[in-house]
Order: C-alpha cells, then sequence, then structure tokens
C-alpha cells in the first residue's frame, strides 16, 4: 500500500515549490482573460469562434509552451515546440475560412486571423512575456473592435455580410 501511495505522490508533484504552482496558475488564468477578451468581440459580432474557443486557443498555446519550459528544453527545442503549435494553430484556422458557392468571396479570414493571434498571444504568456501578450492584445481589440467604425465611416459601406445561402440578405427582391 506504500508503494502505491508514494507513486501517486510523486505522479503528481509537477511542481518543485508553491511559486511555481503560482506562476502556472497566473500565466493560463493569463492567457485564458486575453483570449477572453479577444473571443468576446467576435462572440458579440455573431461568429462561431466566440469566448470559448479563443480562450482554449490561448491557453493551449500557453501551455505547449509552458510545461517544455518548466522542463529546462533548450531554445533550440523551444523553437520547435512554437512551431508546432503555429503549424497546428494555422490547421484550426483553415478549417474556418469558407469559401461560397460562385468563389467571389470567403468568409472566416479575420476570425481565422484572430484565432492564430489569439495563439501567438498564448505563447506570450506561456513564455512569461505577459506585458507583451496584454499589449498585443489590446492591440487586437483595437483592430477588431475599433477599426470596423473607421473603415465604415471613410468607405461610407457598411460591413457585407452574406447569408449562408449565397442571397445578399440586402439585395431587394425584384
Amino acid at each position: 500500500m506504500e508503494l502505491i501511495r508514494s507513486t501517486l505522490i510523486a505522479e503528481f508533484s509537477d511542481f518543485n515549490d508553491i511559486s511555481e504552482f503560482i506562476v502556472v496558475m497566473i500565466r493560463l488564468f493569463m492567457a485564458a482573460l486575453l483570449g477572453g477578451l479577444l473571443g468576446l468581440e467576435r462572440e458579440l459580432s455573431g461568429k462561431p469562434a466566440g469566448i470559448r474557443t479563443h480562450m482554449l486557443v490561448c491557453m493551449g498555446a500557453a501551455l505547449f509552451v509552458l510545461i517544455p519550459e518548466q522542463t529546462g528544453i533548450s531554445d533550440a527545442e523551444m523553437s520547435r515546440v512554437i512551431q508546432g503549435v503555429i503549424s497546428g494553430i494555422g490547421f484550426l484556422c483553415a478549417g474556418s475560412i469558407i469559401v461560397r458557392k460562385n468563389e467571389l468571396y470567403a468568409t472566416g479570414l479575420t476570425t481565422a486571423a484572430g484565432l492564430w493571434f489569439t495563439a501567438a498571444i498564448g505563447v506570450a504568456v506561456g513564455l512569461g512575456r505577459e506585458q507583451t501578450a496584454f499589449v498585443c492584445a489590446l492591440l487586437a481589440w483595437v483592430v477588431l473592435y475599433v477599426v470596423p467604425f473607421f473603415s465604415r465611416a471613410i468607405t461610407g459601406k457598411k460591413p457585407v455580410r452574406p447569408a449562408s445561402n449565397g442571397v445578399d440578405p440586402d439585395r431587394k427582391a425584384d
């Protein structure tokens, strides 16, 4: 019975001390918060990749670099980890881009770019670069939330959001 107990204790002893546990919690909480900030804008815009998706992407990216960092891997090995995160998130983003039947336009590009950028923010948080991640999240929020107001004012157009059946909802019936 002692063997089982000692094995369980050894298996669940990832943290060397309480400060390491606190660092992990702060980084993952920060990733969730920053990812949620970007996801909130997407959700309020009625996009399918909303708060939960962005939070999970950001926390996942943070975790993918946080764990190897804790083990003390080299910079070259960390570079490969980050490359893997980038490739994996690229695959997820590709799934959010939809080309319509007439191939005149694609939708989901901003959502895909937002997920990609959210993963980059997660990597920054996982590496302990919380200030950089915060500034980047703030800038991304400005791009997603504030820039559309200016672009509509400059172009005089409202954003085109075609219906999923390929019919323009703003077009009047003949």
